[in-house]
């Protein structure tokens, strides 16, 4: 996803703060060069060159702004690109104190500094992140409590109060595994394999390849879980058809929630066409959070409705296919399948 010209001077025009650090504006009759948020009054449109990184606007021979100081955005965005790389790496989540010196800032800065650029605090990615671990460790352990220890938690209790800001049904469900809720099931025999489709009355909450009905069980142990009688069927054969025939718009009804963060990431997965990818440096400009690359993958393998939020149409910038939950096998097979379809000219680097 390139930005033009005319995208970045409107940006500039709006002095638009989403845009700092996505773009560099600098004025050749003064040979300074600006981030788009800056005060300063705008020169003449012809006056004016963009850049994507302020190491090029500096090889051109500009300097940087005295007044909007756009070398420190870039700085921001880097210790937050650090810091999550800390959060995902570290076995226990660190606390705001650690986690703002490790990155050189104070911690009351910092907190405002990482909300601003994710949209959450570094105690909900760290939250999230946890989350995520134990949604794996709940595929890879016998018992949700090994599960849940193995993924970090000092107690049971801490995993729901976690959940539940970022799962779908009720908060007061998630918090009690479920309790109160009907999911039913359907595991079907789809193009690429068994797939799972769960729903509550809301939508589907669950789609996933390779899954059953111990691993839903696992997820939602007090729901009640039912194998369906044909009442989600018009879900499941809308889901089928998804991955039978990409091209078509989906048009199903969701029950899946996650952070403020993880939601724009998934928006923008739903706005990727069939036959076309992004890579996460890509979604993580249309986020408006260039400098958050990994955050993004993080929230790309969050999914819990694979195919229908495509988060398959992600790879890495070097073209390569990256990771996928359900395996790189399926993941490039529905690629292909999509490409094919377009008509284009597609060869998938191997990982």
């Amino acid at each position: 996803m390139t930005t033009t010209d005319d995208q970045a001077w409107e940006a500039f025009q709006r002095r638009d703060r989403a845009w700092d650090g996505r773009v560099i504006g600098a004025v050749k009759t003064t040979r300074i060069y600006c981030k788009p948020s800056c005060p300063a009054k705008r020169p003449l449109r012809q006056n004016v060159e963009f850049f994507a990184r302020r190491e090029q606007a500096r090889a051109a021979g500009y300097r940087p702004c005295l007044r909007c100081r756009p070398d420190e955005v870039a700085r921001d965005s880097e210790a937050v690109a650090r810091a999550v790389r800390l959060i995902e790496e570290a076995p226990n989540a660190p606390n705001l104190a650690d986690l703002s010196q490790a990155v050189g800032y104070a911690p009351h800065h910092f907190q405002r500094l990482f909300t601003r650029e994710l949209g959450i605090s570094p105690a909900a990615y760290s939250r999230a992140v946890r989350v995520k671990r134990a949604e794996t460790a709940l595929e890879e352990n016998e018992t949700v409590t090994d599960a849940i220890y193995d993924a970090g938690y000092a107690t049971p209790s801490r995993f729901y109060d976690d959940a539940k800001d970022r799962l779908g049904m009720a908060p007061s469900a998630w918090r009690d595994g479920g309790r109160g809720e009907t999911i039913r099931y359907v595991v079907a025999e789809s193009a690429l394999g068994p797939l799972l489709i769960a729903a509550t009355p809301k939508g589907i909450c669950r789609l996933t390849f390779g899954e059953d009905e111990s691993s839903l069980r696992r997820r939602f142990p007090n729901a009640t879980i039912l194998e369906d009688d044909g009442t989600i069927a018009p879900l499941v054969g809308k889901a089928l058809s998804a991955i039978s025939a990409p091209h078509a718009e989906a048009d199903l009804p969701l029950d899946v929630r996650g952070t403020a963060f993880q939601e724009a990431v998934w928006a923008e997965l739903r706005k990727i066409p069939a036959g076309e990818t992004r890579s996460y440096a890509d979604i993580a400009e249309a986020v408006g959070k260039p400098g958050a690359v990994r955050a993004v993958g993080t929230a790309n393998g969050a999914n819990p409705v694979a195919v229908i939020v495509p988060c398959h149409r992600v790879v890495r910038s070097n073209g390569s296919l990256g990771g996928y939950a359900g395996g790189l096998d399926r993941k490039r097979l529905l690629l292909e399948t999509e490409f094919a379809r377009d008509q284009k000219d597609f060869t998938l680097k191997s990982q």
